[in-house]
């Protein structure tokens, strides 16, 4: 088998590279496009600073990696892999790290969706209408909120414009799946009415049970061939409209995502059904008054809700949460040589999930929070090194229904140092501090929840989580050959985790002995009891690239691994693995190719009871390596002014068995088997 596999891999690396030889008579010597980081401060470049380390997916680079979920998405991208727990709802995990921890931003904004506080929510927001991806750490992300110590990502959809388009201009894309007999269509168009520019977009996504090779659960006795309710339906569409002149812009937009998806549980299975509605007000001043470049005002309004269904049919648990964020920045003009941005923050939020069939218990009680904070990031420099430091101080205020209230007083900062030694190379430091008050449902839960097939307890009495971070950086950033590697450390005190107990039994909310509990009248479920503890998660990032921003053959390499440890309790459950991806390709005018390899390790860093335990074990189970061959063609087609990209995917190619060591259900939810994606893409 590994034999046919060689062969197999290497006939599909030659059919790439006969494809490149035979286009590259038509090479040219044009330059690719540089990226610039819309939610970077100082709107860098990608990699442009080492202080706001940033990987840019966009155009034909983002649409080959384009998948159901955010962290399907970015799983190949250095230092972040996925949380893995369905097609609909996997998260990026970014060293280690995940949840509330890891800040998902829409046009700079916080989404307002509930996926920060369980894997099994959804992101509510469209893979399929991005038009750029961004993943930033260091200073940066103090703008955006606190406690984010595994960084940022933005996804940019561009719903209100910043600028009037000589003429109308879009992009459609049809594609299909054979792993999940699925469909997508995903549209999005500008045009500029006098001084008005306006936009449209919207996305399909249809997709079935996907396919497994084997069987789905480790020891046997799961699906063969097909994963039940791994299926994935979305609905998404937005608009928007600004006004745009000399001075600025103003402008607005609304959107909704409609979302139903299916999560395999080991003894129960459930689908959950999202639907999300925002309102975006944005508006830039350009030289508002003296001493200051631009004035950016941004409103942010979301109405949230998903209904739990158990079994698919039954619902069981709503949740709602309903959020309005403002933000007001002011980039100042350079003062004794710093340039920068500061600001004021708020966001208020009301979240509760309600016990459909038992309304008087709330599994989380209806909670407002509301928080209130000032940034400022600054940069400058001082001969060959650049600096960049940045604070923030954030009030916090959870004021639940019939319970404890909480405030927390929360200040973060971070400082670095750049120092370019030698033209092309740069040697980079950043300490951060960050703190993070308790999500609601760390505090307040207290009920089941059958997508995690847990009983999750709260603690109301958790202090807020302190983080302290050293992260060093080598890089090189000229010429065709370019490379960065990082080193990272760092110690969270009061880390806030869920730990898992044995089996309980739970009726009407209440708990019992599962050795005395009926199963046709109770319900059988893991104890998860939300606890603290100082942790340690430290690792590294090694990236190399070649010819990545001209046209013709091209390469790319990263190397990564990160491990976390509870003091005195031993390993992190859920860590990701130490990772080797390589990526060779071709690119000129019209024709692109690549062809990837993804090598995992074993995960047999694991950790033991009362981290980790689960019904048979007290010891989480040894995730097994894996690699994984994906390949992309595609060829541009011009017709006037227009092109059509028809293109061609493989992914999973060898057909592997591959369980996320990061995936809550690991043990029984394999990611699909090898999938065939074809597609037409239309420019205009």
């Amino acid at each position: 088998m590994s034999f046919q596999r060689s062969v197999l891999a290497h006939a599909i690396s030659c059919a790439l590279a006969g494809a490149s030889i035979a286009a590259y008579a038509q090479q040219s010597d044009k330059s690719l496009a540089p990226v610039v980081v819309t939610a970077d401060p100082f709107g860098s470049q990608e990699n442009a600073t080492i202080l706001s380390p940033a990987r840019v997916l966009s155009g034909d680079a983002l649409r080959d990696k384009i998948g159901g979920s955010l962290g399907d998405t970015l799983l190949q991208e250095p230092g972040i892999t996925s949380s893995g727990f369905s097609t609909g709802s996997a998260r990026p995990v970014i060293r280690g790290l995940e949840g509330p921890r890891v800040k998902i931003l829409q046009n700079g904004m916080s989404n307002g969706d509930l996926s920060a506080i369980s894997n099994d929510h959804a992101v509510g927001i469209s893979t399929l209408s991005a038009q750029q991806i961004e993943i930033l750490r260091g200073p940066a992300t103090l703008l955006y909120g606190s406690g984010a110590i595994g960084g940022a990502v933005n996804i940019v959809n561009g719903r209100i414009p910043t600028q009037l388009e000589q003429r109308p201009t879009g992009e459609a894309e049809l594609r299909a799946s054979s792993v999940d007999g699925g469909s997508a269509f995903a549209f999005s168009a500008d045009r500029a009415v006098g001084n008005v520019g306006v936009h449209v977009d919207g996305s399909m996504l249809r997709a079935g049970d996907y396919r497994i090779p084997g069987n789905s659960s480790i020891d046997g006795d799961g699906d063969t061939g097909r994963l039940t309710f791994s299926g994935n339906r979305e609905n998404n569409v937005g608009a928007g409209a600004s006004m745009i002149q000399s001075w600025g812009y103003v402008g607005a937009s609304v959107s909704q995502i409609d979302k139903l998806y299916g999560i395999r549980g080991h003894h129960e299975s459930s689908k959950i059904d999202l639907l999300q509605n925002r309102f975006d007000i944005d508006s830039l001043v350009r030289s508002p008054f003296e001493g200051f470049d631009a004035l950016r005002i941004k409103l942010g309004q979301s109405d949230y809700r998903h209904t739990e269904l158990e079994g698919g049919t039954d619902p069981h648990v709503r949740f709602t949460n309903r959020s309005l964020e403002s933000r007001i920045e002011l980039s100042h003009q350079p003062v004794a040589g710093w340039r920068g941005r500061l600001g004021l923050q708020t966001d208020g939020s009301t979240v509760q999930a309600l016990n459909l069939e038992h309304p008087e218990e709330s599994t989380v009680p209806r909670t407002r929070s509301n928080s209130t904070a000032a940034f400022i990031v600054e940069e400058t420099d001082i001969g060959s090194v650049r600096l960049n430091a940045g604070a923030r101080i954030e009030q916090v205020k959870r004021r639940p229904t019939g319970t404890a209230q909480r405030d927390f007083t929360l200040g973060s900062a971070s400082i670095g140092a750049l120092w370019g030694f030698t033209p092309g190379y740069a040697f980079g430091s950043t300490l951060s501090l960050a703190q993070r008050a308790p999500t609601t449902e760390e505090l307040y839960s207290g009920g089941a929840h059958h997508p995690t097939e847990t009983y999750d307890r709260g603690d109301q009495n958790l202090r807020r989580e302190t983080s302290r971070n050293i992260d060093i950086s080598l890089q090189k950033t000229e010429d065709r050959l370019r490379w960065k590697g990082n080193l990272f450390q760092n110690n969270v005190s009061n880390f806030v985790y869920g730990r898992l107990g044995g089996m309980v039994c739970s009726k009407n909310g209440d708990l019992y002995d599962p050795a005395t509990c009926d199963p046709n009248e109770y319900e059988e479920l893991r104890l998860r009891s939300f606890s603290q503890a100082n942790a340690t998660i430290r690792g590294y990032e090694l990236d190399v690239s070649y010819n990545l921003y001209e046209y013709g053959w091209f390469g790319r390499a990263f190397a990564d691994d990160s491990r976390g440890t509870l003091d005195s309790l031993g390993y992190m459950p859920l860590q990701p693995v130490m990772r080797v991806g390589t990526t060779v390709g071709y690119q000129d005018a019209n024709w692109r190719s690549t062809l990837s390899i993804l090598n995992a390790s074993a995960q047999n860093r694991l950790a033991t009871s009362p981290v980790y335990q689960s019904e048979d074990s007290a010891t989480e189970k040894v995730t097994r390596g894996y690699t994984r061959v994906d390949a992309n063609i595609s060829w541009r087609q011009r017709i006037g002014e227009n092109e059509l990209t028809w293109f061609a995917s493989a992914r999973n190619l060898l057909n592997e068995e591959i369980r996320l060591s990061t995936s809550l259900l690991k043990d029984y939810v394999p990611q699909p088997g090898r999938n065939f994606i074809v597609g037409v893409r239309a420019r205009f």
